[in-house]
């Protein structure tokens, strides 16, 4: 069974992306970053171990838009907060192993994503995190099986996300990878 791997990604709109970063350096300029970053990260992250999913958003936009390849599956993103968007992306996922990621984290790449998935090997569940509380990476061994309101109550961009999400799991097994850092400022650019 081949493992999943989804990246939520929105299109790269200006005032619709990474707009605390485009506060400091403007929309346009943080749209233009984004679009670029998610191309290098696509081309660093597609392999033959697994299979690559777009969850795109706006849902029709994000369906249809060329920004993306095309030769990537895409998945509507629907509605609702981030974690309601989450879940529904990991439990929509084919049986087997599935991690979702962010795509504005530089960091991430082949070596990265195959340490998540072996980690499933052995963990229930598994969790990138990032420096500043939250996490770049999440994974179940079985994604259709994830509880539907793990992510309820999650106080996200918080230094809590991670630990908030993390207590809507008991007894589950849970690894950690490598932290990594996203970029949701101009101090956090490459």
């Amino acid at each position: 069974m081949k493992p999943t791997l989804i990246v939520m990604l929105k299109v790269p709109r200006p005032g619709r992306v990474k707009t605390r970063l485009g506060r400091e350096i403007g929309m346009t300029a943080a749209a233009w970053w984004f679009r670029h970053q998610t191309r290098r990260l696509l081309r660093r992250v597609v392999d033959p171990r697994w299979q690559v999913v777009l969850a795109v958003a706006p849902d029709v936009e994000g369906l249809e838009s060329r920004v993306w390849p095309t030769d990537l599956p895409r998945w509507a993103q629907g509605r609702g907060d981030l974690g309601r968007r989450m879940v529904r992306m990991l439990r929509q996922a084919p049986p087997g192993p599935v991690c979702l990621i962010g795509a504005d984290v530089p960091g991430i790449d082949r070596q990265r994503i195959a340490e998540a998935f072996a980690a499933l090997g052995h963990n229930d569940m598994v969790f990138g995190p990032a420096p500043d509380g939250g996490f770049w990476l999440i994974g179940a061994k079985r994604g259709p099986t994830l509880p539907p309101r793990v992510f309820d109550g999650v106080r996200w961009s918080t230094r809590h996300a991670l630990a908030d999400t993390r207590a809507k799991l008991p007894g589950k097994r849970i690894g950690l990878v490598a932290t990594l850092r996203d970029v949701d400022t101009v101090d956090d650019l490459p």
